[in-house]
C-alpha cells in the first residue's frame, strides 16, 4: 500500500507539473497573440494614414497663428455650383480671412478660366461687402496662369490686381454653346418627335432646326449678361481702365498687356504682395478644403458607379 501511495503521489506530482507547464505555454501563446494583434493594428493604422495622406484626403485649412499675417484664399478651376470653386466655399474662406484679428491684408490667388456668371457675381458682391465691413484690411487679387471671364469678374472687386507678365487675362464676354444634330439624324433616318406646351418650351433644342426668333432672343439675353459684366468691370477698375476698342470683345491679353490696358495694376506674385505691399510676410491659408468624408464619399461614389456599370454590362443579355 505504501508503494502504491508513493507511486500515486509521484504520478500526481508529475501530472501537476505538466498541467502547469501546459497552462504557462498557453498563457505565453495568448500574450504573443495579443501583442501580434496590437502590432498588426498599429501597422494597419500607419498604412491607412499614409494612404490617405498620399491621396490628399485630409481636409481643413491652416490654423491661424498669433501675430500679423497675410491671409490667402485660392480660387482654382472652373467657377460653378458643383465645383470646389463655388461661391459658398470662396466666400466662406474670405469671411474667415477678413474676420481673423491678425490679418493685415487678404490675397485672393486666382487661376481660373471662368464659369458661372451667377457664382462669380456672388463672390464679387461678397468681396465688396467685406471691404466695407473691414475698411482697414485691403484685398489684392494675384493672377497666376489664367484669369478669364468669370475669374476676371471676381478679380475686379479687389483693391488692386497683380499678374505675371505671361498670365492670360480678360475674355470679357458671354457665350452659350451647343451642337445641332439635325443633319446627322436625317442621314441616319431618325425622326425627332418633340411635343411641347408653349411655343418656346423646346428652346434651342439640339435635335430640331434652329429657329431664327429663338436665336435672336438668345443673343439679346447674352447681350444683357454681357452688359452686366461690362458694368462690373467699369465699376471695379474705374479710371484705371483704358477705353480700347476690343477691351470688351472677349479677347484675352498677356499680363504685361493687361497692365497697359488698365485691366490689371502691376507685376507681382503672392510672396511679393505679402512682403512688399501688405508688409506681412507670413502667409496663412484660409482656403476651405474638402474634408476627409467628402473626398472619401466622392471617390467611393465614383468607384461604386463604375462597378455598377461594369456589372450591368456583364449581366446584359447577349443579342
Amino acid at each position: 500500500m505504501a508503494e502504491t501511495d508513493q507511486g500515486g503521489s509521484a504520478g500526481n506530482w508529475e501530472r501537476d507539473i505538466i498541467v502547469k507547464l501546459a497552462r504557462a505555454g498557453l498563457d505565453e501563446q495568448r500574450k504573443a497573440r495579443h501583442w501580434g494583434i496590437f502590432f498588426k493594428t498599429l501597422t494597419f493604422i500607419y498604412l491607412f494614414l499614409l494612404m490617405f495622406a498620399a491621396f490628399g484626403w485630409f481636409g481643413g485649412r491652416e490654423v491661424a497663428m498669433p501675430g500679423n499675417h497675410t491671409a490667402l484664399v485660392e480660387l482654382n478651376g472652373v467657377i460653378a455650383a458643383d465645383t470646389h470653386a463655388n461661391a459658398d466655399n470662396i466666400n466662406h474662406g474670405l469671411q474667415d480671412a477678413f474676420g481673423d484679428k491678425s490679418t493685415k491684408g487678404v490675397i485672393l490667388r486666382i487661376n481660373s478660366p471662368g464659369g458661372s456668371p451667377v457664382q462669380a457675381a456672388t463672390i464679387n458682391i461678397e468681396i465688396g461687402r467685406l471691404r466695407e465691413k473691414y475698411p482697414d484690411i485691403p484685398i489684392y487679387a494675384v493672377i497666376e496662369d489664367i484669369c478669364a471671364s468669370g475669374g476676371y469678374y471676381v478679380a475686379v472687386a479687389a483693391d488692386r490686381i497683380y499678374v505675371d507678365k505671361a498670365s492670360i487675362v480678360g475674355s470679357i464676354g458671354v457665350l452659350m454653346d451647343g451642337f445641332g444634330f439635325t443633319g446627322t439624324m436625317e442621314k441616319l433616318g431618325v425622326e425627332r418627335r418633340l411635343l411641347t406646351a408653349g411655343e418656346n418650351k423646346g428652346f434651342l433644342d439640339p435635335f430640331s432646326p434652329l429657329d431664327p426668333a429663338q436665336r435672336e432672343y438668345a443673343r439679346r439675353m447674352l447681350g444683357e449678361i454681357h452688359q452686366q459684366f461690362v458694368e462690373v468691370v467699369r465699376k471695379g477698375r474705374g479710371k484705371r481702365l483704358k477705353e480700347a476698342p476690343d477691351i470688351f470683345s472677349g479677347l484675352v491679353w498677356t499680363g504685361q498687356k493687361s497692365i497697359d490696358l488698365g485691366l490689371t495694376d502691376a507685376l507681382g506674385s503672392v510672396d511679393f504682395v505679402a512682403r512688399e505691399v501688405i508688409k506681412a510676410e507670413k502667409i496663412v491659408d484660409f482656403t476651405p478644403r474638402e474634408n476627409l468624408a467628402e473626398r472619401f464619399a466622392k471617390r467611393f461614389g465614383a468607384s461604386l458607379g463604375e462597378a455598377l456599370v461594369r456589372a450591368a454590362g456583364q449581366l446584359s443579355p447577349v443579342r
